[in-house]
């Protein structure tokens, strides 16, 4: 399957590609346009695509403007951090969409339902107004968490959390200070609701604070390990796949 992928923002290219890979290895990524006006050229011309993944809010506007100058006639998903109301009408729509950070599972999810449908996307009015409807400001990330401590709960600053890692079940946020605080929540929602230019999921056991970075050492078989202060009592493993996601992310 020959895929497009609409993405402005560049890790979030490479870590679609890299689940893309992880999902079906026979899944070739096509192109990576980050502009409307790289779609709308794309689009205009003989392509082999078969399906595209389109990011709403790019640098130079949004992904609906793309269905104003160019027909569009391949399978859409949609990917997101907008609100549950917009949602809802994507799936009315017969659209799929993907809510920001993707997961793999829900990837796969819509892989499947694209194969299995091959249907050609027709932009609705209704859908078209919901896309206009979009432009609004970036989603806003958790600057904090309630966490125990003693006979009460305080908020911890994110800034002052140098990792998250699970430790026999059980989700803790590793302070710069190297302090432990336990957080009840997973880590697929920890990951969703933090800055992705300030933290980065290296593995399924650790989410890293970019601060906290104190050099990558160059592993077997093309992976890294990537060490951090304060130093945690695991090495943290990336795999060849995210190995240059990471670097990317870093740089």
């Amino acid at each position: 399957m020959r895929v497009v992928i609409l993405e402005d923002e560049k890790t979030a290219a490479e870590n679609l590609k890299y689940l893309l890979t992880e999902i079906d290895q026979s899944i070739y990524v096509e192109s990576v346009l980050d502009t409307v006006s790289g779609a709308v050229d794309y689009f205009s011309k003989d392509h082999d695509c078969e399906l595209a993944f389109f990011d709403i809010h790019l640098a130079d506007g949004n992904s609906f403007e793309i269905f104003d100058k160019v027909q569009i006639n391949v399978p859409l998903i949609f990917t997101t951090a907008y609100d549950e109301y917009a949602l809802k009408a994507f799936k009315v729509n017969s659209v799929d969409y993907l809510l920001k950070p993707i997961d793999e599972e829900e990837l796969a999810e819509a892989i499947d339902k694209f194969k299995s449908s091959k249907h050609n996307y027709q932009l609705t009015d209704e859908l078209r107004q919901i896309l206009k409807n979009l432009n609004q400001p970036s989603k806003k990330f958790k600057s904090s968490f309630l966490v125990p401590f003693r006979d009460m709960l305080i908020p911890l600053d994110v800034n002052e959390i140098a990792y998250f890692t699970i430790d026999l079940g059980i989700t803790k946020a590793i302070t710069f200070d190297n302090k432990t605080y336990i957080i009840d929540e997973k880590m697929e929602d920890i990951e969703a609701c933090l800055n992705p230019d300030q933290f980065f999921r290296a593995n399924r056991q650790f989410i890293i604070q970019k601060r906290a970075i104190a050099n990558l050492t160059i592993y077997f078989n093309g992976k890294l390990i990537l060490n951090i202060e304060p130093k945690p009592a695991e090495r943290i493993i990336i795999s060849k796949a995210k190995a240059p996601i990471l670097k990317s992310w870093i740089s």
